[in-house]
């Protein structure tokens, strides 16, 4: 009886060690700026510990989910310009994402493949749906444009 009393104990000791390997995300780290200069503030976040938890398994959870589907990432919208099947897609596909950097040179195009032979063109990063319209106005007037929801990349924070 004793020895499974403490073949149990080893058993939740160890076990009790590895939940605790678990990376944990303080508040205070997601707002930690490397490059100071004079110019620049400091932040003090006072608040219950427990929110440093949620926030640390909220970024966890989802940094595992979009390392299983293969994505780095946010949710967003994209503007989708061109998508086709056809046995020359791959070449239209090509000529249409030139004509657009040539009409649009500052926003970012992406080419994508999608089984089973879908071609698509994509272009912008934008967190939320009302950004994406400002630009379909404008490039709608030159392809058959319409919003979709996409992984995007991270915004540059620092250029603001």
């Amino acid at each position: 009886m004793t020895n499974k009393l403490y073949f149990v104990l080893i058993i939740l000791g160890l076990s009790s060690g590895l939940v605790c390997a678990q990376d944990f995300v303080k508040t205070s780290a997601l707002f930690f700026r490397t490059n100071e200069n004079s110019h620049t503030g400091r932040l003090n976040i006072i608040q219950d510990p427990s929110l440093d938890t949620l926030i640390s398994r909220y970024i966890s959870g989802k940094k595992k989910l979009y390392e299983n589907a293969g994505y780095y990432g946010m949710e967003g919208f994209r503007i989708q310009i061109y998508n086709s099947s056809t046995r020359n897609a791959r070449d239209e596909s090509g000529k249409v994402r030139a004509e657009f950097m040539s009409k649009f040179p500052g926003i970012v195009s992406y080419q994508l493949y999608a089984d089973p032979g879908w071609f698509k063109i994509r272009v912008g990063d934008f967190r939320t749906k009302s950004e994406a319209i400002k630009l379909l106005l404008s490039v709608s007037k030159e392809f058959d444009a319409y919003i979709v929801p996409d992984f995007i990349n991270f915004p540059d924070l620092n250029l603001k």
